[in-house]
This record gives C-alpha cells, sequence and structure tokens, in this order.
C-alpha cells in the first residue's frame, strides 16, 4: 500500500511549540495535507503519554487512532481519509566523547505503549523526562540506541535533522564524520537518517559512507499547520511493521517529500547578526570568520556536505527512490495574491482549493494547472507548475534565518 508519513513532530509539552498541538487538530491537519500516518512525537513525556494512552486505540498492526473522532465537517469532503498514529519521539543527547562536547538529536519509533514505557523507565534514571517534550538528558547517543533496542527489538533509532549545525549527528558545530564514530559497534542498528530541512537526498547522495541508510523526511513541526513541510512515502504493509520493514530493509520507502533545501535556516554558512551569508568558498577565504565582527560564523549544511562527501554534485546510488522539493501551499498563494501567507484572503484560497481539489500533497504534486486555475488563479497555477519544475528564485538560509524560495509567473504562463 502506498501511503504518506510524517513520522517526526512534536507535542505541546515540548519548548517553543504552538498550543495547538493535540491529537485532534493533528488528525485535522493530516488529512489537509495528505497525511496518512503521523508520529505522535514527545513520547517520552510522562504527560502526553498518558494523554497519548487515553486518547488512542489500535489501528493497524502497531498503529493506533483516535478513540472519538472529532466531527468530519472539520474537514473538506475532498479530503477525508483515515488517520493513523506511530508513536514516537525526540531526544536530545548531549555528552563528551572524543575529547569534544557532542549534541544529538534522535528519533525513536516505537512498536507499542509497553515498549514507550520501558524506554522511560530508563531514560528516567538519567534526567528529568517531564520538563520538555523533547529531553535533554546527558546520555551518550550509542547508549541510547542500546536502551531504545532494549525497549523492543523492533524499535527504531534514526538520527533527526543529520545536518543541523548545532544538533545533529553530522552538524559542523559538534557532529560526528560516520554514524560508526557515533555509534561504534551499534553502528548497524542505525538503518536510517533524516535528512533535515537544509539537506535534500540529492546532497546526501555525495556521501558513499550513506550507501544502504535510509533517507527519510519529517516536518519536525512546532505547530499544527506545519505538518508535512516535509514527509516520507512509503510503499508497503500499512502497519508499524510495515514501516519497520521499509527503513530497516530500504525497501518500501517510495520517495521523500521535500523544503527546497535552500529554504531551511542553516543551509548557508553565515552570521545573522552582521547579515553575512558566505558560500563555502566565501567562507574558507574569510577564514571561518565574520569580515564584519570577526566572530565565527555558522558553517551550514551545504559546506558540511562539501566537506564529507566524496563524490561531484549529481552522484546518484542505484535504485534510489526519488524525492520532490515543493514549496508550501499556502506560501505559493500568498505570493500569487501578494499578501502574506498567514492573512485570511490566502487562507479562504487555500480552504477552497482543499475543498474544490483534494488534499495539498494532490494539489502540489498532481492535480492538472487547468483546474487549479479555474478554482483561483492563473498566476497561482503558473507558479505551481513553475515549482514542479523546479524553476523557482531562491535566497539561501543561514545561521537560522529561513530562506525563501519562490516562483514568479505570468497568467499566461498556465496551462
Amino acid at each position: 500500500m502506498r501511503f504518506t508519513a510524517d513520522l517526526h513532530i512534536h507535542s505541546r509539552f515540548s519548548r517553543a511549540t504552538s498550543r495547538d498541538l493535540d491529537l485532534q487538530r493533528l488528525w485535522r491537519w493530516a488529512q489537509l495535507k495528505g497525511i496518512r500516518v503521523v508520529g505522535t512525537g514527545d513520547c517520552t513525556h510522562p504527560g502526553w503519554l498518558t494523554e497519548l494512552e487515553r486518547e488512542l486505540v489500535p489501528a493497524e498492526t502497531g498503529l493506533l487512532r483516535l478513540r472519538r473522532e472529532p466531527s468530519p465537517d472539520q474537514v473538506p469532503k475532498s479530503c477525508r481519509a483515515p488517520v493513523s498514529f506511530l508513536i514516537s519521539g525526540e531526544i536530545s543527547c548531549i555528552y563528551r566523547k572524543g575529547g569534544r562536547t557532542r549534541k544529538v538529536h534522535c528519533l525513536v519509533l516505537l512498536p507499542d505503549f509497553a515498549a514507550a514505557r520501558r524506554l522511560n523507565l530508563q531514560l528516567a534514571r538519567i534526567g528529568n523526562l517531564a520538563s520538555d517534550g523533547r529531553p535533554i538528558l546527558k546520555l551518550d547517543a550509542k547508549d541510547l540506541l542500546a536502551m531504545v533496542l532494549h525497549s523492543s527489538p523492533c524499535a527504531l533509532l534514526i538520527p533527526a535533522h543529520a545536518w543541523t549545525p548545532h544538533f545533529s549527528i553530522f552538524g559542523a558545530c559538534s557532529g560526528f564524520e560516520s554514524l560508526q564514530e557515533c555509534f561504534e559497534d551499534l553502528a548497524p542498528e542505525v538503518h536510517a537518517i533524516e535528512t533535515g530541512l537544509s539537506s535534500d537526498p540529492a546532497m546526501n547522495w555525495r556521501l558513499s559512507v550513506l550507501d544502504g541508510v535510509t533517507l527519510i523526511s519529517n516536518s519536525d513541526a512546532h505547530s499544527a499547520n506545519k505538518l508535512g513541510r516535509e514527509a516520507t512515502i512509503f510503499d508497503t504493509e500499512l502497519s508499524y511493521d510495515g514501516v519497520h520493514q521499509a527503513i530497516a530493509g530500504g525497501k518500501g520507502v517510495a520517495g521523500t517529500i521535500e523544503f527546497f533545501p535552500e529554504q531551511g535556516k542553516y543551509h548557508a554558512d553565515g552570521h545573522r547578526c552582521c547579515g553575512v551569508r558566505f558560500s563555502p568558498e566565501e567562507t574558507i577565504a574569510h577564514g571561518y570568520r565574520c569580515p564584519a565582527c570577526g566572530g565565527k560564523l555558522t558553517v551550514g549544511v551545504l559546506h558540511r556536505v562539501e566537506l564529507l562527501a566524496d563524490r561531484a554534485a549529481g552522484a546518484r546510488p542505484e535504485q534510489a527512490p526519488p524525492f520532490w522539493s515543493l514549496i508550501p501551499l499556502i506560501d505559493l498563494i500568498g505570493g500569487a495574491l501578494r499578501v502574506g501567507s498567514s492573512s485570511k484572503k490566502a487562507e479562504a484560497l487555500y480552504f477552497e482549493l482543499l475543498s474544490g481539489l483534494g488534499n495539498e500533497f494532490h494539489i502540489l504534486l498532481e492535480a492538472p494547472l487547468h483546474e487549479i486555475a479555474a478554482r483561483s488563479t492563473a498566476t497561482l497555477a503558473a507558479g505551481i507548475g513553475r515549482m514542479r519544475a523546479g524553476e523557482v528564485e531562491i535566497e539561501p538560509g543561514y545561521d537560522g534565518k529561513f530562506g525563501t524560495v519562490s516562483v514568479s509567473a505570468s497568467e499566461e504562463d498556465a496551462t
């Protein structure tokens, strides 16, 4: 079965997240986006885990559904579809290794509540799980992996947003140069990495050490409407085992939905306070220092990939699944209407399009442009066509500042 999943999200129990992150709103936005399976996020938080156990019941094997679904009127008929949940969470490991402080964020996927409880019992001996939905623990990522596997042999640990400078396995500030350096003899138990918003599969294909490692994408959503800004498309059995086998076995991941990586807030190098954004070559030429203030530049994902890559740009391993780079529909609408993405005018057209044509992924990837034009504007339809063709204008993100990716289209471009 082919379905789309977003397995890395957060709840309202995580810091710097929206209060709207509850199961009912996630259920609604999953349908609006076109997502079949959603990670619960924050399964290590005692309050959220108790809520999950109260509000969810078994669905497909190893997956869960809402015990009481909200009124279907919250979702346009054209978007209504079943939504299942998979137990997941993110853990921040901060520790010393190899003479350096390491800060590695890890995504965990678990087959049932019993496994979540077993993992939490182990983690609670190390730190306070109630302080944050994404707990910060003084714990070697290798030891976390051992605990995850002890909680269930079917559990998965996946390095999260693997290239982010400050909190990832390969990040420039505290990362490693290989899975083996981080996880040592347990490295074969790490079957996948999450590419993150600032990189895409093509960038990761440049590293031969990642051949055989499954590449997945997720939103890391901090509010419900950000669900699906990245996602993974599976072609496997709709069950926890199906997801596990697709990730661990390398077959069953049919592709990923991506940000344009330049839109991520750590793609390029730079110093946000001084407004300095550099390419890797410029950073090297300036000795990794900001020319305005002399401070250290934040080395972005593109630069880090260049340092570790052993293949030229454009290399692609055999049988690597495809990916699709998308601009969120609400952003395209805002650009076409020349209004802010959060404006009432943009929101009204967003829901009008969903009601008429179907979920957001269908509109962005599949809906005929003439149908989009008929229900909106020719400018918007042309913009979606250009996005599909990769004809975009880019201002790369850097040092914590999101980049901008936009399209410019005239009405006569629509077909």
